[in-house]
């Protein structure tokens, strides 16, 4: 059961008895072709096509492979056989336990970003159990810290106001709608350059129930006068002439303005710091997404900004030094 159609990189389905054979099958070819983790690009594609997932789909594995979805399997594979990413094909990507929608106009969310989400969740609900910000609460800070931030003080008359998380560079909105969802007391906001992008985003929080405001523009600049508690970003750091050496499913077909930081890849996070002049007081919680090497310049850049006194640095599941957070108490 060898399927006969390497040539040209064009896969065609020999005669398949089973969706099991259909696996085995597609996943010799996307093998052959170059492709990273084939057999669960060859699972994916399939519980696309059969609109199945989870144990409906291993206990379908015997059943007789439909004629009614093989064109739409064949075109998948062919597809994913030339480098176009799976989630691409399939339109989706999990995120943190929820769907998310994805196309080529957004990054496709990776599970190291779940981590960062984490952190976020764990140190704003630390720093404000409740989910909300008062006067109060930011006075009893000393002078220098969250009080002179917010204004607070003796006199303060100002009513409480909900925890405010601003994420910048928003993609598909994996950051900002998981917040919302996970923290419904807290109002986020989520920006990006992209219109595309947005639109997204936009169908994302719709999706899954949550409400986000989504702004358009360059990184804090939609966000100009806004208090801002936490603010998180997973920005481009991939430095501009690594990336033709990238996997070709990463340099090929996800957006380079989501993945060119510069010679470097620290432009974003120098004009991130620079911008922080936009806001009325610089939050309390920062949290940036980062590559290999990077995580000693980008806690230097916080230490230098000299806004939080904790500055943390997280590794992700393979130990490589991923998220850097920046923390006032």
């Amino acid at each position: 059961m060898e399927n006969n159609a390497l040539n040209d990189g064009v896969y065609v389905m020999s005669e398949v008895k089973s969706i099991r054979e259909a696996f085995a099958e597609a996943s010799s070819f996307l093998s052959r072709s170059g492709c990273n983790e084939p057999q669960r690009s060859a699972q994916l594609l399939l519980e696309h096509v059969l609109g199945v997932s989870g144990a409906a789909y291993y206990m379908a594995l015997a059943d007789p492979f439909p004629a009614a979805v093989k064109e739409a399997f064949e075109a998948g594979v062919t597809r994913r056989g030339a480098g176009e990413p799976v989630q691409y094909i399939i339109g989706e990507q999990e995120f943190y336990g929820r769907p998310f929608e994805v196309t080529p106009d957004v990054l496709i969310p990776r599970p190291e970003t779940e981590l960062l989400v984490e952190a976020i969740l764990r140190y704003g609900a630390e720093l404000w159990p409740d989910g909300v910000v008062t006067p109060g609460e930011a006075a009893l800070d000393s002078a220098g810290g969250a009080a002179a931030r917010n204004g607070g003080g003796a006199g303060d008359v100002r009513a409480a106001r909900p925890l405010t998380g601003v994420d910048i560079g928003a993609g598909s909105g994996a950051i900002s709608v998981t917040l919302a969802a996970e923290a419904p007391a807290w109002r986020v906001c989520a920006g990006d350059i992209s219109p595309a992008a947005l639109a997204v985003a936009e169908r994302n929080a719709l999706r899954n129930g949550t409400a986000v405001d989504f702004r358009l523009g360059d990184l804090l600049e939609p966000f100009a006068g806004m208090e801002t508690d936490i603010l998180v970003s997973n920005p481009p750091y991939i430095p501009g002439e690594d990336i033709a050496g990238l996997q070709r499913e990463v340099r090929d077909h996800e957006p380079r303005t989501a993945l060119d930081g510069g010679a470097d890849g620290l432009d974003p996070y120098r004009r991130m710091m620079e911008q922080l002049t936009l806001l009325p007081a610089p939050p309390r919680l920062i949290g940036f997404e980062l590559g290999f090497g990077q995580a000693e310049q980008v806690a230097a850049l916080l230490a230098a900004a000299g806004h939080w006194t904790e500055i943390i640095t997280i590794n992700d599941l393979a130990g490589i030094p991923r998220h850097v957070l920046g923390i006032t108490r």
